[in-house]
């Protein structure tokens, strides 16, 4: 599989170029999403890709979608290179296995995050006044520690930079108090069922972010979902609270990056082939204990 860091359409409009996915508009009501081997950490883009990481990225939200399709609708419509529209085939390399033809929606300007677990920046705000984006937790928790149940943490969408944690009386100033709690509510239903699965597979879904927008008048899920970009996956056999957890996402290399001088601003480091080598394994393991399939990049 061709290594993709950074795609080339001319025949459409470039919409957006992210730290992973460049976007293009495909007429007025469509996007092409096409998920590179870029990667990111401490909101950098890497000097060095990860072979077929967009492609792993992508078959996991596909794997979800249709595991979430009774729960609810999302803003794909295929997938397969064969069914885009007539002129794109000719970017077959680009495309194949790492783009989904979607419907563009009207995108809600809030991350939806629920977490199950205290780690990242909930543990750093548990630490400091022993809440999470305004909600009390019990003492005596620690790094890692499960939550005594899984909260919303919503989260306003930086265009540059991270994004901001924020209260769920905040979240209802920005889109509405109805809005609001249909987003609440369906974040965490969707990540119950998606714990409950993980758990099958002997992993924990320690936090996750979702997208949400509306196609007409129907709330729909959009852009990636539960990929180890955007959650945290932990090994259920190796959990233990107290401190960071083995994960089958980029942690491994932004602990890697904290061992450098790097002041964590461009130009970002490019990686050792080993840690390279070792992060790619990572997200193909996360798609096997996942999916129980095996996949060849």
């Amino acid at each position: 599989m061709l290594t993709v860091l950074q795609t080339s359409i001319p025949d459409l409009p470039l919409v957006a170029r992210g730290k992973v996915r460049d976007v293009y508009a495909v007429g007025d009501d469509k996007l092409l999403m096409i998920a590179t081997d870029r990667i990111s950490a401490f909101d950098c883009v890497l000097g060095s890709p990860i072979p077929g990481k967009g492609a792993i990225l992508t078959k996991i939200s596909l794997f979800w979608f249709d595991v979430l399709r009774d729960l609810t609708p999302n803003h794909l419509i295929t997938a397969n290179v064969d069914e885009f529209p007539t002129g794109l085939q000719k970017y077959r390399d680009q495309l194949e296995g790492r783009s989904m033809l979607v419907h563009r929606a009207r995108m809600v300007e809030i991350e939806c995050v629920a977490r199950g677990y205290l780690a990242g920046s909930g543990w750093k705000e548990y630490k400091s006044d022993q809440s999470v984006c305004g909600i009390p937790l019990p003492s005596g928790l620690m790094d890692g520690s499960r939550l005594p149940e899984p909260v919303f943490t919503p989260a306003f969408k930086a265009q540059t930079g991270h994004d901001e944690n924020i209260t769920f009386a905040r979240t209802s100033e920005l889109i509405g108090a109805e809005l609001a709690e249909r987003l609440r509510d369906l974040t965490l239903a969707i990540y119950s069922a998606a714990s409950a699965y993980a758990l099958t597979r002997g992993i924990l879904l320690a936090d996750t972010k979702f997208e949400f927008g509306f196609l007409g008048e129907q709330l729909i899920l959009g852009d990636e979902v539960l990929t180890p970009d955007s959650s945290r996956f932990w090994p259920a056999d190796s959990y233990r609270p107290g401190g960071t957890q083995p994960s089958f996402d980029k942690q491994f290399v932004r602990d890697y990056l904290e061992t450098l001088t790097w002041d964590k601003r461009p130009p970002a480091p490019e990686l050792p082939d080993e840690i390279v080598r070792k992060t790619q394994q990572k997200y193909l393991d996360a798609y096997t204990r996942l999916t129980g399939r095996s996949l060849t990049l």
